[in-house]
């Protein structure tokens, strides 16, 4: 709206008026709201609607379900200066429809609080399948690993939402390429000074060639089913 004019249309309308109104019929005031009847205000108890809870905008779910509920409804709006219209606060509903309402999106919360409890469930349960099927694809291809490593490997490539080489397409489809750069990573991290040659600041690429006969020695025992020695 582009004047100090309510808006009109279907419906009620309220206003909370900028300045301190009275009823006309009551002479009670200031008003926080008012019903304009051509052009004279009433406050609600004179215009009927003193009974009416007001609800203020945000929960758009809420909102529909108390008009909805409510066999009788306004529409509440303030004029905004800087705006220069009018803008739309909340409604007024009754009571009883707003408890009703509000019942309804409760039960809808549960609802969605129990569905994403069974998604969780059933997205731990894949995950769990999932990485134990990784890790064991880890053993057929490097006997050596210990099943510890195999697992933390596993789990550390397959984790939901990482990114991870187990996420990835041939991840997902324990494709040896995959599963082979799964271990290679794990190695590079943990059994060599890689991430040591990182910090101090090497470069990846040379960092890389350093540590690639120690990388390569590793895999090739694991490989060939040799468990590393206690010494």
């Amino acid at each position: 709206m582009s004047s100090a004019t309510p808006p009109t249309g279907p419906g009620l309308v309220v206003v909370q008026p900028l300045r301190h109104k009275r009823c006309a019929a009551c002479r009670r005031g200031p008003l926080p709201m008012l019903l304009l009847e051509s052009g004279v205000p009433r406050c609600l108890d004179c215009a009927d609607l003193g009974h009416l809870v007001f609800l203020p905008r945000g929960d758009t779910a809420l909102t529909r379900r108390s008009r909805e509920e409510s066999s009788l409804s306004a529409v509440v709006v303030r004029f905004n200066r800087r705006k220069a219209r009018y803008e739309r606060q909340g409604v007024l509903v009754e009571e009883a429809a707003l408890a009703r309402a509000e019942e309804r999106c409760l039960a809808d919360a549960e609802a969605r609080r129990r569905r994403r409890a069974r998604d969780a469930r059933r997205r731990a349960a894949e995950d769990s399948r999932f990485t134990a099927a990784f890790a064991a694809e880890i053993r057929r291809l490097f006997p050596g690993c210990p099943d510890e490593r195999a697992r933390a490997i596993a789990a550390h490539a397959s984790l939901r939402g990482s990114g991870r080489v187990g996420r990835s397409a041939a991840g997902r489809a324990l494709s040896e390429d995959a599963v082979i750069a799964a271990v290679r990573a794990a190695v590079r991290h943990l059994d060599t000074p890689y991430d040591r040659l990182l910090m101090s600041g090497i470069p990846r690429h040379e960092a890389r060639r350093r540590i690639a006969p120690l990388l390569e020695a590793v895999l090739a025992r694991w490989r060939h089913g040799e468990l590393p020695s206690a010494g």
